[in-house]
């Protein structure tokens, strides 16, 4: 990191690599010979002006308004990890009790449409980003598809949806896709044996099978592209790698990208116990790498950033709402009690008066040492950095 700017929002990276050190600022990377740092960790200050004349200091301005909102809060699985559990299932199986239970229905969707395009002038912003979000957010897919199509007039550039994707099924994917949808994030819990002992029903069954079924045949019907975030912990570590095997045959890599993310400790009475060792970075570089070689897109390191939503108390550019119009400030904090930070008919309170209602993305995940979990994330992405530009890919 660049001393001087640790503290700054959207901030630019200086990485330590095999190969010199990687400055990345934004959408750009660049190699830096070893000299062009000083001892200290800090650029010399020729060189940062010339970073400077050539952009590669350019702020990171919002495009379009960032929308998230949470069809239905129910889900359909019981992972025993998940932030929206409120505790362990007391009979020791696979129903946790859970947030309030909601469902987005026409009356909401049209207050969220007139809040949205209120929110969307105070900004000047013409494009719209949406996220469709749960729970699971295919437990509503009338709600899904309604919202879809009442938010292509407010400038609909690109919409997404984050879900487990046991109910996508192909038909239901053609109508998101005819609606609007473009992109769709799944999550894996490692390879088949690992991912059906912890993403499973609440009947305790496998999952794995019917969601790379489903993904086949939306890949299929579809133009959908793909985004597989795959929860690293101890449970499964060992054999992430066989994932992309199992997955051979059912996609089109050049329209999926692998997203290796470290299992934060959110879920009542989960613990993530996997050591922060050298081993464990070798396996991240390892999965990347292959999985590029078998011709999946990767996801370049990126400037330090923050959420366009929740960063900013009072979003001035993003919302978060769920499925009753209650506004909250982030993904992570959508649903809990206590954590309202306003509603789509009055819009927000004042952020001053509920300031710990207003958290980042993330905020509950635990991690007992910061510096050394930023320190792992810059080696495993100076190595991927090295990787692509050893490659030509760069």
């Amino acid at each position: 990191m660049i001393g001087t700017r640790l503290d700054d929002v959207d901030a630019p990276r200086l990485i330590r690599s095999d190969r010199g050190w990687w400055f990345i600022g934004n959408r750009t990377w660049t190699l830096l010979k070893p000299e062009h740092v000083g001892a200290d960790g800090e650029l010399r200050p020729d060189i940062d002006a010339f970073l400077r004349r050539e952009g590669a200091y350019r702020e990171r301005t919002a495009k379009s308004f960032s929308l998230t909102v949470l069809t239905s809060t129910a889900c359909n699985l019981g992972c025993g990890y998940c932030f929206q559990n409120t505790g362990q299932d007391p009979k020791g199986g696979h129903r946790p009790p859970r947030i309030n239970l909601k469902r987005l229905n026409t009356r909401t969707i049209d207050r969220i449409v007139d809040f949205t395009r209120e929110r969307m002038a105070e900004a000047d912003l013409a494009k719209l980003y949406l996220l469709l979000f749960g729970g699971e957010p295919l437990l509503n897919p009338k709600g899904c598809l309604e919202l879809l199509e009442r938010c292509a007039p407010l400038g609909l550039g690109a919409a997404a949806m984050t879900t487990n994707g046991v109910l996508l099924t192909r038909g239901l994917a053609v109508e998101l896709g005819e609606a609007g949808l473009r992109a769709v994030q799944i999550t894996f819990d490692g390879s088949r044996v690992d991912h059906d002992t912890t993403r499973v029903t609440h009947a305790g069954g496998s999952t794995f099978d019917a969601i790379v079924a489903n993904i086949a045949a939306a890949t299929a019907a579809t133009d959908l592209r793909w985004n597989f975030r795959v929860n690293v912990s101890h449970h499964n570590v060992d054999r992430i790698g066989e994932l992309i095997d199992q997955l051979d045959g059912h996609v089109e890599p050049n329209r999926c990208a692998f997203t290796f993310a470290w299992v934060g400790d959110a879920g009542i009475g989960y613990s993530n116990d996997l050591a922060r060792a050298r081993e464990v970075e070798d396996h991240f570089v390892e999965w990347t790498v292959r999985s590029m070689e078998r011709g999946y897109q990767v996801v370049r390191p990126s400037m330090r950033t923050t959420c366009q939503i929740c960063s900013v108390p009072g979003g001035p550019q993003g919302a978060v709402v769920n499925a009753d119009g209650t506004l909250f400030s982030s993904w992570q904090s959508a649903g809990k009690p206590g954590m309202e930070v306003g509603h789509i008919d009055h819009g927000y309170l004042d952020p001053g008066t509920v300031p710990d209602r207003w958290v980042t993305c993330g905020y509950e995940y635990q991690q007992d040492d910061t510096d050394l979990m930023a320190r792992f994330q810059d080696n495993v992405d100076g190595r991927i950095l090295d990787h692509l530009q050893s490659t030509g890919r760069l």
